[in-house]
């Protein structure tokens, strides 16, 4: 890759906003810039929104896509006619994008060679796997692997056919490894897709999936496209990275307390990031942000569709004021484990924690006392249900429990007297919500407060107007 003396951007657009990026290329893209300022950017791109659920499975319904009809077919049928539907999709996709007969010709051809080369892979491998020796078992992982790249490959050569019609040097980068024979790992891999471009006169749009030793969905799954938009960024040296999302980040949901009532961030810095992960909340997926953070690359996250507003930017500065920042929700389910015997013996805490790790169940936070351990679990019941049959039988003298409730908390960087706690319990008895648990850590970064699931809204609007509205005279987020 060619650099300049002038800094280089990395940008992040998502998969909502990339269904709506042809309404982007007279403004983020092109905007009021001229020449030279129309480049030094690198845009790493996701899929079209709901194009991933159709290929993997639908991220909050779980409804199975391609893959996960693949990995339990009888026949060809099923994921074979879910392949067909992907296709249509990404057709429907590209056509709202794309208008010229000659873009929409290629992209059509992209989608074709695409699909039926990944048809064609899934039907020799279910025929290897027909003999013993073999078992799709094993396989799963790379099919997944493959799957994920066509989405991401599929909207950067779209965007990039767009851009070009725009006037724009725009470049496809295809880290998707698509028909490669060699074995890279990310690094190598992003390496040699930007080895040649000169970015003082082009504009590299590149996938979300990059295919790479180390498998990305292995250890990220979903939140690939993030690792690889902030190893890009750590890799080059960016003078900033930016996620282009459809909203701001503020103080709440617009839609639960209203556009009148919150605050946009603004500024802030990678442990309320972190916070907000962990509820949720993502700004960005933390193993990304871990890397921006040890990169010393700051990490701008503002609204795709008002590019003349700076957005919200994290960095390591500290707090200016003290001040709640944030509230927001998780539903969880609290998962208590009483036993007698626990006093003053050790083992419990780390057995338990074995147990959430086999069956790949999320910690949003947890409790402890002399005979008791509380966990609350972002996860399906179902999973909670496995956890709780392993743990029975693990310490069949112990009492579990299991309840559905929400987690809502106030997030700052600087919470040290403000007296979250006891003002947060002023303003839940207000709203006459009972409070099941509550705590603040040491760091005062975030403090959490335990409520009926069934209240939990009611709770963030009651949380956000005491400890946001009544404190921030600030100009407020435009509806």
């Amino acid at each position: 890759m060619r650099v300049t003396k002038q800094k280089h951007t990395v940008e992040k657009i998502g998969g909502t906003s990339m269904s709506r990026v042809h309404e982007l290329a007279d403004t983020l893209f092109i905007g009021s810039r001229t020449g030279d300022e129309l480049y030094n950017r690198i845009f790493v791109v996701s899929a079209f929104g709901g194009i991933t659920n159709l290929l993997l499975e639908h991220k909050k319904s779980g409804e199975p896509g391609v893959y996960a009809l693949f990995s339990n077919a009888d026949n060809d049928q099923g994921w074979s006619d879910a392949l067909n539907t992907v296709a249509e999709a990404m057709r429907r996709a590209h056509d709202t994008v794309l208008d010229h007969p000659a873009d929409l010709a290629a992209a059509d051809d992209f989608v074709r060679e695409r699909i039926e080369g990944a048809r064609s892979c899934l039907i020799d491998l279910q025929r290897l796997c027909s003999y013993g020796h073999f078992r799709l078992a094993s396989h799963m992982a790379v099919i997944r692997e493959l799957l994920s790249g066509l989405g991401e490959a599929h909207s950067a050569f779209a965007t990039a056919l767009m851009l070009r019609r725009h006037g724009l040097d725009a470049r496809f980068v295809d880290l998707s490894g698509w028909r490669d024979e060699g074995h890279y790992t990310l690094d190598e891999r992003i390496a040699q897709g930007l080895s040649d471009v000169d970015l003082a006169r082009e504009m590299p749009i590149v996938t979300g999936y990059a295919q790479c030793a180390e498998g990305l969905m292995a250890e990220f799954d979903r939140g690939y496209s993030e690792v690889t938009f902030s190893r890009i960024a750590a890799r080059t040296g960016a003078a900033e990275a930016i996620i282009h999302k459809e909203f701001h980040l503020s103080s709440a949901d617009p839609k639960l307390v209203g556009p009148e009532n919150v605050v946009k961030l603004g500024h802030t810095n990678y442990d309320v990031a972190d916070q907000l992960s962990n509820m949720g909340m993502e700004a960005v997926h933390p193993k990304a942000a871990k890397m921006l953070r040890q990169a010393g690359i700051p990490l701008r996250v503002t609204n795709a569709f008002e590019p003349e507003d700076p957005g919200t930017l994290i960095d390591e500065a500290e707090a200016g004021s003290r001040r709640v920042e944030m509230v927001t929700g998780l539903g969880v389910y609290a998962l208590e484990l009483f036993e007698q015997d626990m006093v003053g013996v050790k083992g419990y805490d780390s057995a338990i924690l074995d147990v959430l790790t086999r069956h790949n169940v999320r910690i949003v936070a947890k409790t402890s006392n002399a005979n008791t351990i509380t966990h609350y679990l972002d996860a399906p019941l179902k999973s909670v249900r496995r956890v709780e049959h392993d743990l029975e039988t693990l310490y069949p003298g112990a009492t579990l429990k299991a309840r559905n409730l929400g987690v809502v908390s106030a997030i700052g960087r600087d919470l040290s007297g403000l007296r979250v706690l006891s003002r947060g319990l002023d303003a839940l008895e207000g709203a006459g919500i009972q409070a099941v648990a509550v705590q603040q850590t040491t760091r005062d970064v975030d403090a959490q407060f335990v409520v009926p699931r069934d209240r939990m809204d009611e709770a963030i609007r009651a949380l956000h107007a005491m400890l946001v509205e009544r404190d921030c005279k600030r100009p407020q987020l435009a509806a």
